[in-house]
């Protein structure tokens, strides 16, 4: 059964909050393209499932956990699309602070697998985090 582009976010967004790292990669097409408009250095674009994999695993290091709440998926006029409003609530073990911060996705699914996703995160606050 081939997941539509509303499951296929939802599981992903969930996988990203329970930390099932190794299948999240699962979820993107062999030549999927994930670009970070706002990453800290500029810019950012991940292609390829073998990436994504390789930056998903490298998750477990980080120094804290996201949760995903007041999760909006909104489908469109284009059935492949669909957009995602959520804020992660965000702990840093270290410092045991916690903070939120506002996430949209723009993705793309065709055939039950992500081949585009734009992501729109606070990826200065999560730098603190790393840097806390």
């Amino acid at each position: 059964m081939t997941l539509s582009p509303f499951e296929v976010v939802q599981q992903l967004i969930a996988g990203i909050s329970s930390e099932t790292w190794t299948d999240l990669s699962r979820l993107y097409a062999e030549d999927a393209v994930v670009e970070h408009p706002y990453a800290v250095d500029g810019p950012s674009r991940i292609e390829g499932r073998a990436a994504l994999h390789s930056r998903f695993s490298g998750a477990r290091e980080r120094p804290f956990k996201v949760t995903a709440h007041h999760v909006v998926v909104r489908q469109t006029d284009d059935p492949e699309v669909v957009v995602a409003e959520y804020d992660y609530r965000v702990d840093v073990h270290r410092t045991g602070e916690s903070f939120e911060v506002a996430n949209v996705l723009i993705v793309r699914v065709r055939d039950g697998l992500i081949v585009h996703s734009r992501d729109f995160h606070d990826h200065h606050a999560l730098a603190r985090a790393v840097a806390a």
